[in-house]
């Protein structure tokens, strides 16, 4: 009725479509606000166009827009008037993450929010929808990489302002492919704003010189039309990248087959998969991950028709039962038990027919039980790879055998990408930024140097090389703090407490903070200082992460000062993300869990029910 009331209110006063004829007032049940940043870019264009295209295959639903004009006061005021019509779910896109995070953090206290393409600080929301720009960027440097045959490749970058964050990530993912090429040379133009014009302008004011560069990439397709007016009159006109690849008439597709440019990188807006997890939200589906990254693909005249054709292909139900193979890691720790528990009880809500193979943490056995897979011929292989490394062989036959991969909890090499379809599990990087986040705040360095030891993972496992990398950004923002030594455990309390016992013989004890990257080392550890005469959480501060039973009994007990919460509990994921696969529908590059809590002493203290028990580890309740 809530939602009804609302939707006349704003039938009456907003003109907003959707009255049937003879002026009965539609069955809504849901209404859903949408505050866009503005309306007036085109990938924005494209966004609303989606959402709206996607929304009327539901008429049970009903959207409600705002155009917040890049103003971030405007979008606070539409957040409210949207919160005072009675939505039921607010979707999202901020033109300024700082300001709007308090906010959308409100807001979310109440109803669900999905955010779409700018990810605010903290998981104060149900579920981020947006691309992956560093990997848009990434595409385009192996595209160039493949073009770069002569002893100088010359590129011209066009990048806009209006889009200065997915900018910056793009021209990561670009240098990290081509830093290393040394025929490679890049000059980069920004120009005012994101129009064809403005591109055209900055092009043609180089003048004789543009035929100097062999390339051109521009940040999007309209800057990429831009480019090619500049330059289309010229004898042998640069090769020219573009980003987005929309559908019709302006889009970077329709560019392609005019040769207009001669390659787009697809980024997608996510407008239509906000109006299916807004439904899958709103009525309480199981498996509703907390990040969705989109995935996108490279275009041209080659694979235009084909990935076109793809576009239009509808999802069909799958018949008959589903068979998984699921090559499982072993049970080393707390958190991996309770991560095998949580898929094979999912695998039997969900009704999916589920083989496992425990692979008992041997390398060589998880690519044999992959092998067993695809002599199986089941529908689909779920991996959590030991280690990143040594897949390419095993991944390349089960490709060809077309059986689809899916990654969960640890991803392999980067290279390898287009040899698995998507990946499920958490934010390693983040826990890592986390981890040394607290320690910055919590062991001050007004004194001297702080004095880290950091007790790694499992080698060439993903968390161990994330967890890491985010701990190391997160050092890097401060002064005053030091990893003196960095060495690998196994992911067990064993290996943690011999790695401990063999630095304490080796060497002075000078440490200031441990940082292990999970519970079980880090209780290891513990027991063996203890054994040393050394308090742990007392004489040393000690940060892990994953949230075990046990770890948080620990910092109750002050032998552990800070955990950061990864959540095992993938199943249900993992299964919807296969069920949907199953039923023909476009699984996402990456989808991630919501983790990433801090546990403390005092956080433990001053929230007494905030745990629940399952499969032996706490998690959020």
């Amino acid at each position: 009725m809530k939602a009804m009331i609302a939707a006349l209110f704003l039938l009456l006063v907003l003109g907003v479509p959707g009255c049937s004829d003879g002026g009965n007032l539609p069955q809504i049940e849901h209404l859903i606000g949408v505050s866009q940043a503005n309306m007036r870019e085109p990938w924005r264009l494209e966004l609303v166009r989606e959402l709206k295209e996607e929304a009327a295959k539901y008429p049970e639903i009903r959207l409600v827009f705002t155009d917040a004009t890049q103003d971030s006061e405007k979008q606070l005021q539409d957040i409210a008037r949207l919160m005072a019509y009675g939505i039921d779910l607010l979707i999202i896109s901020p033109s300024d993450v700082e300001t709007l995070t308090p906010a959308i953090s409100e807001v979310y206290s109440k109803i669900p929010v999905i955010v779409l393409d700018r990810v605010v600080e903290g998981y104060d929301y149900t579920l981020f929808i947006g691309p992956d720009n560093e990997v848009i960027g990434k595409q385009a440097g192996e595209a160039i990489s493949n073009l770069a045959k002569s002893a100088d490749f010359k590129i011209l970058e066009i990048r806009g302002v209006d889009n200065y964050l997915s900018s910056a990530a793009r021209s990561q993912g670009l240098m990290g492919v081509i830093k290393n090429s040394k025929n490679i040379s890049s000059k980069v133009i920004t120009v005012p704003n994101d129009s064809r014009d403005a591109a055209e302008d900055a092009v043609t004011a180089l003048g004789s010189r543009v035929g100097d560069y062999d390339l051109i990439f521009a940040y999007n397709d309209y800057l990429a039309q831009g480019a090619y007016r500049a330059v289309k009159g010229i004898a042998k006109r640069p090769f020219i990248i573009g980003v987005d690849g929309f559908t019709g008439a302006d889009g970077g597709l329709e560019m392609i087959r005019k040769g207009m440019i001669d390659e787009t990188i697809t980024c997608p807006t996510g407008g239509r998969e906000a109006i299916r997890y807004s439904l899958d939200i709103l009525n309480k589906a199981s498996g509703v991950p907390k990040k969705v990254i989109l995935r996108s693909y490279t275009v041209n005249s080659d694979n235009l028709e084909s990935y076109e054709r793809s576009l239009e292909k509808s999802g069909t139900p799958h018949a008959g039962p589903i068979r998984v193979g699921y090559a499982q890691a072993g049970t080393e720790s707390g958190f991996r038990l309770a991560n095998n528990n949580s898929i094979i009880a999912a695998a039997k809500e969900f009704g999916i027919d589920l083989t496992v193979i425990d692979a008992n943490q041997v390398a060589e056995s998880q690519v044999d039980a992959v092998r067993t897979f695809i002599d199986m011929e089941v529908d689909v292989i779920v991996i959590s790879p030991i280690i990143e490394v040594g897949w390419s062989e095993v991944l390349t036959r089960a490709k060809e055998a077309g059986i689809e991969v899916i990654l969960s909890d640890r991803r392999i090499r980067a290279d390898l990408d287009d040899l698995y379809l998507t990946f499920i599990g958490a934010d390693f990087i983040e826990e890592g930024r986390r981890a040394m986040r607290w320690v910055a705040e919590n062991v001050p360095a007004d004194k001297r140097t702080v004095r880290i030891l950091e007790i790694q993972g499992t080698q060439e496992a993903s968390p161990t090389i994330d967890r890491k990398r985010g701990f190391e950004l997160a050092l890097a923002e401060t002064k005053g703090y030091e990893i003196v030594y960095s060495g690998h455990g196994e992911y067990t309390r064993e290996s943690g407490r011999l790695f401990m016992e063999w630095y304490l013989k080796e060497n002075n004890w000078d440490i200031d903070v441990i940082f292990c990257h999970n519970d079980d080392m880090a209780l290891g550890a513990a027991e063996a200082l203890e054994a040393a005469g050394i308090s742990p959480g007392i004489d040393v501060k000690i940060v892990s992460v994953d949230g075990t039973k046990e770890a948080l009994n620990a910092l109750k007990d002050e032998r552990l000062n800070c955990v950061v919460e990864c959540s095992p509990l993938l199943g249900s994921q993992l299964m919807k993300a296969i069920k949907d696969l199953m039923d023909g529908k476009e699984l996402p590059f990456r989808a991630c869990l919501k983790s990433l809590i801090l546990r403390t002493k005092e956080h433990i203290a001053t929230n007494s029910s905030y745990f629940c028990v399952i499969f032996g580890l706490c998690i959020n309740a």
